[in-house]
């Protein structure tokens, strides 16, 4: 009798722990993704006027940027240009950073790496009668603690939309990163399908204070079920319904951009 419930104790045992065991796993992975130190982006916006300075610019990024960005640690540079645009007015770059420290840091590197300058000469040596752009708007992001890694949606065809966040105050600005971190915003986010590339609390940059973050779709019809899901959500409605965590306090403007990604883009 003793062997026999020896033995169905430890079968049992067994079978406990091979449900859990991708439980465990799971969630030491999301535990280990939370603790990380987070990503830096640099979030560039060119203005164009034409389609020879479009040629340009995509050029750079596809021969000469992302080839070196990629060998010196910065991966998954995403280039994008605007869904149904009319006329060759923007293109949005996203470049992922490590470490601030490799962010200070690539302005150097780039300007001693011979086969950048050499791959991206018609960019960088343009004269000002013929400028390879309009201007850049250029700013610095960190990631979201909960979030502090870029997610790569699967490759295939589908649409980006960038959306930014302004905040009344740095205050209210804070507190609506702690509603995406903490009160838990981006877990619906990921369960209701709006699915997310990045989250960033801009450092330095333009309309701060502002959070910006990217998501993706396999197209606009998506796009609305999803974001419809999501205002349904019996958790998200709670935690909205909060008074420290009103809209009317903590966002003063809401801006969003729809992208698809170049042929090239890593993203």
């Amino acid at each position: 009798m003793k062997r026999r419930q020896f033995v169905k104790a430890s079968l049992l045992t067994t079978s406990v722990a091979s449900v859990l065991a991708p439980i465990n796993q799971a969630t030491a992975a999301a535990d280990v993704q939370q603790n990380a130190s987070p990503e830096f982006y640099e979030l560039r916006t060119y203005t164009l006027k034409n389609g020879r300075q479009l040629k340009i610019v995509q050029n750079y990024f596809q021969q000469a940027a992302i080839p070196a960005y990629n060998r010196l640690g910065s991966k998954n540079v995403g280039v994008f240009t605007e869904y149904l645009s009319q006329g060759f007015t923007k293109l949005v770059v996203l470049i992922p950073f490590t470490s601030l420290d490799a962010y200070l840091k690539i302005s150097d590197q780039l300007a001693s790496d011979s086969a950048y300058q050499q791959a991206g000469a018609e960019y960088l040596n343009a004269e000002a009668t013929a400028p390879a752009y309009e201007r850049i708007e250029s700013s610095l992001l960190k990631a979201f603690s909960n979030m502090p890694r870029l997610e790569l949606p699967e490759k295939k065809s589908r649409i980006f939309e960038l959306r930014r966040y302004e905040s009344p105050n740095e205050t209210a600005g804070k507190k609506k990163i702690e509603m995406f971190n903490q009160a838990g915003e981006i877990a619906i986010f990921k369960r209701v399908g709006l699915t997310p590339v990045f989250f960033g609390e801009t450092l330095i940059g333009p309309m701060r204070p502002n959070l910006t973050y990217m998501l993706t779709f396999d197209d606009m019809n998506e796009h609305d079920q999803n974001w419809k899901a999501f205002g349904g959500d019996p958790e998200w409605k709670k935690i909205s319904s909060m008074p420290e965590y009103a809209d009317a306090k903590i966002i003063s403007n809401i801006h969003r951009t729809f992208l698809i990604p170049t042929a090239f883009s890593q993203i």
